[in-house]
């Protein structure tokens, strides 16, 4: 085990790998489930867990997307290209899921002591440099200007994005999400936002700035590593690293009073998602 004082350090790391299921579920199933894993990780009903998850052709939206002065049309746009879209509860902007893009939550109590922001995202950062150790690239964490959903905590190779960071905090637990972009073209994925978006304006000045995408400043791991890679692949290199920082890794799924959490939580993010994006079916 890694000597370190760091929050990847835990006695145990649980695993709920949701990497196979999730092509078949929507997306706002795995907000469900982070919410709900907040809340038992935060109240000590279960230790730290990693949960990876991955949803095929879904565009995730914040909720400045959804002020997006053409909407509909935008939204048309996507549906054309094939796409499904719903809007998270975590803060951000429009992402690409797709079944090449794999989603990280780690979910950490907070019961002992408060996780300042950065403190969650530094967690990631640390796995994601620890997981791609092997291949002597640099790592970099900040704002890449013309990414999508672009952040302070970005993750870079040779200034092209490869992934982003989110939190999310309830009950004493903090989720910290990442997308990473395991293979296919990046340029590709920020291309389907830039026509979001484009459609979504049309030309039109906003109080909020959206951002400019730039598709040549995406790219995914196996673009940037120059290897083959697919997600389990990445999963494994996922599993390693968190046995490194454990005394105790083990699999697992919801358990008991998790299961009627979990109803509960769903049940409200898609209440959620339906209110907002009602006006514009």
């Amino acid at each position: 085990m890694v000597g370190s004082t760091s929050l990847l350090k835990q006695e145990k790391w649980r695993i709920i790998d949701q990497s196979t299921t999730g092509l078949h579920v929507s997306a706002l199933t795995s907000f469900g489930m982070d919410d709900t894993l907040c809340s038992s990780v935060g109240s000590g009903m279960a230790p730290a867990t990693a949960r990876t998850w991955v949803h095929d052709r879904t565009i995730v939206l914040g909720i400045q997307d959804t002020r997006l002065p053409h909407l509909k049309e935008a939204l048309t746009f996507l549906k054309e290209q094939g796409y499904h879209y719903i809007v998270r509860n975590s803060g951000g902007l429009a992402v690409v899921l797709d079944k090449d893009v794999l989603n990280i939550s780690l979910i950490l109590p907070e019961q002992e002591k408060r996780i300042d922001i950065n403190s969650g995202y530094d967690t990631m950062f640390e796995l994601i440099k620890y997981m791609f150790r092997e291949y002597g690239k640099t790592i970099k964490a900040k704002e890449i200007v013309g990414s999508y959903c672009p952040g302070s905590y970005d993750l870079s190779i040779d200034g092209k994005k490869f992934a982003g960071i989110s939190q999310r905090r309830l009950r004493s637990g903090v989720a910290v999400q990442i997308y990473l972009c395991v293979n296919g073209s990046g340029q590709d994925r920020a291309g389907i936002i830039k026509q979001f978006y484009s459609s979504g304006l049309q030309g039109e000045t906003t109080k909020f700035e959206y951002p400019e995408i730039n598709p040549e400043v995406m790219a995914s791991l196996a673009e940037l590593l120059g290897v083959s890679l697919t997600v389990d692949q990445v999963m494994t290199k996922l599993l390693l690293a968190l046995k490194d920082h454990a005394e105790f890794l083990f699999a697992d799924q919801l358990q008991g009073e998790e299961l009627s959490l979990f109803e509960s939580y769903y049940d409200r993010v898609v209440e959620r998602n339906d209110k907002i994006m009602q006006p514009f079916r």
